[in-house]
């Protein structure tokens, strides 16, 4: 009598269904399980990588709207030659239609010793650290929309309801400190698509992002609730432990609700919150020459904000530049640039100096960019050029800086006037696989079982840019 495995019988009866049962019963046993299960007692607690981390944190500037790369990072001068005339390699579809070449109208030149041409409009950021930062002039998304590409960027898919990037870190390997959230959203008003972007979806409630609107600068405002003036705060321990019992009772009957999971959870960050946020978002508890470095407005404070809560040990901060989608230059380039420019070129410079001063930039990923960039040529609208850009999808750039990154480096190139990325093409997917990578995170491993399949952030996509690594 020949022996069969259960392997073998599964395959070989009922056409082989059997083996979909066997994989989900694997999943559940830990047999095949991709990333370590969170303790449901402390879900934020950190867990061990897939292999030795480079990146600790991550800090992701998001300059919402679509900055320009032949006006920021990605020089142009051909632009130049066919100043009102339509470029010989035509147009690409984008959202709405363009004219002739619209060449830069700001210098760029040469920084440090890597060489490396940036615009004027961050020359503080580039005078010092150049050389610390990877130049990423190649990448390029799926569509010229805001809505999607936001999606794209911080969700890893343009039209679905998805985890984003954030809630996908902390649920892979936890954060630092159980006293703050792992994952905090800085931005003065709400981007496009709102919280869409710092959704948990259906990973567990609490790794969604805390939003925090940065307009507002006293504690009690930034934080709604964070100071309880009617109970002290033995008696909120005990109110708290009452709550909890009560809601694990009810709970016993509820095992699979995973909202009623995260509001249990939300109760009690709430409550280890209320010492530790008021420190970590109070940047008058900075001296004041640090306070000057990065300026006295919302970008400044926002960075800020984010350096102090990488320091205290929260593992994702992303800082949007402002309401809606403020670097969306369809109109008058120029000044609108400038001005962008103008409010977050100090606070990079500044981040980036604190972050090496304090000894965290070598494990501190740095992001900056938007969520596409935009035409070398010029936008009509009603026909007529109005000295702006419209959105492009086919190639734009994003810079990286610390948490393992090679420093001093441009990667990739778009074509000659800026339109198409041609050269060792990035696709967002592929930045993701890459930032998951720094964190020691395989990104084809870090899934999460929902409605009969495995997800990951990258979909099935994605490969690893290891040249860009240190």
């Amino acid at each position: 009598m020949v022996m069969q495995t259960r392997r073998d019988f599964l395959r070989r009866t009922g056409t082989g269904l059997g083996l979909l049962g066997l994989y989900g019963l694997l999943h559940d046993t830990g047999e095949s399980a991709a990333v370590t299960p969170p303790d449901p007692r402390n879900p934020l607690a950190p867990r061990p990588t897939h292999f030795s981390a480079k990146a600790k944190h991550v800090i992701h500037i998001y300059l919402n709207g679509g900055p320009s790369q032949v006006d920021t990072f990605d020089p142009k001068p051909l632009l130049r030659r066919y100043e009102g005339r339509t470029l010989p390699t035509g147009n690409l579809t984008t959202e709405r239609a363009t004219g002739a070449a619209l060449p830069s109208p700001f210098r760029f030149r040469r920084y440090g010793q890597c060489g490396i041409e940036i615009s004027e409009l961050f020359d503080k950021t580039a005078s010092a650290h150049i050389d610390d930062m990877c130049v990423i002039r190649s990448m390029y998304a799926n569509t010229p929309n805001h809505e999607q590409s936001m999606r794209l960027m911080n969700c890893g898919d343009e039209r679905l309801s998805r985890p984003s990037m954030g809630a996908w870190i902390t649920y892979g390997i936890g954060t630092e400190n159980q006293n703050l959230p792992g994952f905090v959203a800085l931005c003065p008003g709400l981007p496009v698509a709102d919280s869409s972007n710092w959704r948990s979806a259906f990973l567990p409630g609490i790794y969604q992002g805390t939003h925090i609107d940065t307009r507002q600068t006293s504690i009690e405002r930034l934080i709604d609730n964070i100071r309880n003036p009617h109970l002290s705060r033995d008696d909120q321990r005990r109110q708290l432990d009452l709550l909890t019992q009560l809601n694990r009772r009810h709970q016993q009957t509820r095992a699979e609700d995973a909202h009623l999971e995260a509001r249990i959870q939300s109760f009690e960050l709430a409550y280890r919150m209320q010492m530790e946020a008021s420190d970590a978002f109070d940047v008058n508890r900075e001296p004041p020459r640090v306070r000057q470095a990065y300026g006295d407005h919302v970008q400044g404070r926002q960075l800020l904000i984010a350096r102090r809560l990488v320091e205290r040990g929260v593992r994702f901060v992303q800082c949007y530049h402002g309401d809606v989608q403020p670097w969306d230059s369809h109109d008058n380039i120029e000044p609108n640039h400038r001005r962008l420019a103008r409010e977050i070129d100090r606070p990079i410079a500044a981040l980036l100096s604190d972050l090496k001063r304090l000894g965290l930039f070598e494990e501190t990923l740095v992001i900056c960019g938007g969520e596409f960039g935009r035409t070398p040529s010029v936008e009509l609208m009603n026909g007529r050029p109005a000295n702006g850009r419209d959105h492009n999808h086919w190639g734009f750039t994003v810079c990286l800086a610390g948490g393992g990154v090679k420093g001093g480096i441009s990667y990739g190139a778009t074509d000659e006037f800026g339109y198409r990325a041609v050269e060792n093409r990035v696709h967002v997917h592929d930045l993701h696989a890459t930032l998951l990578h720094l964190l020691g995170l395989d990104h084809e491993r870090l899934t999460y079982r929902y409605a009969g399949r495995d997800f990951r952030l990258t979909d099935v996509h994605g490969n690893v840019v290891r040249e860009i690594m240190a």
